[in-house]
């Protein structure tokens, strides 16, 4: 298997001194279990406690005793002979056992020398919302999600591209095949079993038969979120028709020709939310730090992986003969990669995507994404084309105080030199697809 980025954040994790137990957040099947066992080869003790596939090992925490005993037992339990060096114990699927959830305040507040702890669960997030009390400040986050372009080259064995992209050196030479094989990334998308397999087998009908795993998982999980039967419907609606409206718009009542109304159809969408397997985005109507989402304005859908999106849409074949991603599906999935390397360069659990309309009832300006970097707002536009068609960008830049925007198309690294028809002059950054997901470092070199 290969290796996640994400990986370099567990070892700065592990080397402070002032840890607390780690929770990794993050949508089925996004490979949390699979990063913890790999990140296990560091240490000289490793205990995995997976509380849903043994129920039984939930007991061990339901006793009161001290913090030493409890692991004494968890080696037991586990039939490993504790070793000197450090150690590792992770509760996968913890969401199955409350206790076990309260009692990771007390790994912290024992702080015991070298005992290292990560939790993590498919549905843990809908324990959030119930009563459990949740160890709040005793406990971080990180969020585990699908993975990036830059992973992708290196699961197919493409490490010196990897490379050339991560010092953003990718020779204009270059420039067509990298973007080939960001369309295979696109097709395929995230789910690192979906890039294993492909690295393996080059095969693209094979993957089907894992999205279809994964979307059956997603509908089966229903009955363990949904507080009643009328709410586990509407969740299914969702998750059988809501994939063809990638990255539009949405209204929630009558969502996708439904008769629920826009209250329930909310807190279905919330719900799904808190699973990581969709993000509901706001719109910020300002130009000026910081962002300010108008919760007033209707939202854009985007989803957890743009590969489930291609299969359950049906859009797959488009994808497969297209030059230019940005002219596939009116330029949603182009949209929709591009929004998942843009989230992939913040871990945080907390962070989501906002775009931007404009603030006039008779304007239909709407730029695709907003980043806020230190004092400005960057707009970011996914189209190809001349620059005067980018015409909501220039009303963005009409109305910020800064010189910077972004144009994320198919073609070559450039920059222009721009003017608004209000005569404003700014820099337009071209940034080909690839370069998405390494967005910021470009900007803080152009600045």
């Amino acid at each position: 298997m290969f290796e996640r980025n994400i990986i370099t954040e567990l070892e700065m994790w592990a080397a402070r001194p002032n840890r607390k137990p780690l929770i990794l957040r993050g949508s089925r099947q996004t490979g949390k279990t699979t990063l913890v066992d790999g990140f296990s080869r560091n240490f000289e003790n490793y205990l995995n406690l997976n509380l849903e596939k043994n129920p039984n090992a939930m007991t061990l925490f339901e006793k009161e005793q001290e913090i030493d005993d409890l692991l004494a037992e968890i080696f037991l339990f586990c039939n490993r002979e504790k070793r000197d060096g450090r150690t590792l114990l992770f509760i996968d699927e913890i969401q199955n056992s409350k206790t076990a959830i309260m009692k990771l305040r007390y790994f912290y507040e024992a702080k015991i020398p070298g005992l290292y702890v990560i939790a993590a669960g498919s549905l843990l997030e809908t324990m959030l919302s119930k009563n459990v009390s949740f160890p709040v400040g005793r406990v971080e986050y990180l969020a585990v999600r699908p993975c990036t372009f830059c992973e992708f080259l290196r699961a197919v064995g493409e490490t010196l591209l990897e490379k050339a992209l991560t010092d953003i050196r990718i020779p204009e030479a270059l420039h067509g095949r990298t973007m080939n094989l960001f369309n295979t990334f696109t097709l395929t998308g995230g789910m690192p079993e979906a890039v294993a397999d492909y690295a393996e087998n080059k095969d693209f009908a094979g993957l089907n038969r894992i999205y279809e795993s994964l979307l059956t998982s997603y509908h089966d999980d229903v009955k363990k979120y949904a507080r009643n039967e009328t709410m586990s419907q509407i969740i299914r609606h969702i998750l059988q028709e809501g994939w063809k409206f990638a990255t539009e718009r949405i209204t929630l009542g009558g969502f996708a020709g439904s008769s629920y109304k826009a209250r329930e159809m909310g807190e279905a969408f919330r719900t799904l939310e808190k699973t990581f397997i969709l993000e509901l985005c706001y719109p910020a109507t300002n130009c000026l730090p910081p962002i300010v989402k108008n919760l007033r304005r209707a939202p854009k859908l985007l989803w957890l992986d743009c590969g489930l999106v291609n299969y359950a849409a049906g859009v797959q074949k488009e994808i497969l003969g297209a030059t230019d991603i940005s002219d596939v599906w009116r330029g949603k999935i182009a949209e929709q990669i591009v929004a998942q390397e843009l989230l992939a360069i913040d871990s945080r659990v907390s962070s989501r995507r906002t775009f931007w309309v404009r603030d006039k009832n008779t304007s239909q300006a709407e730029v695709d994404f907003v980043l806020q970097h230190n004092s400005r707002i960057i707009p970011v536009e996914v189209k190809s084309g001349h620059n005067s068609k980018l015409k909501s960008l220039h009303l963005f830049m009409d109305e910020c105080p800064h010189n910077i925007a972004v144009r994320v198309w198919s073609q070559p690294f450039s920059i222009d030199e721009v003017t608004t028809q209000k005569g404003k002059k700014f820099r337009l950054v071209n940034l080909p697809f690839y370069y998405a997901g390494v967005l910021e470092t470009i900007i803080n070199q152009i600045i």
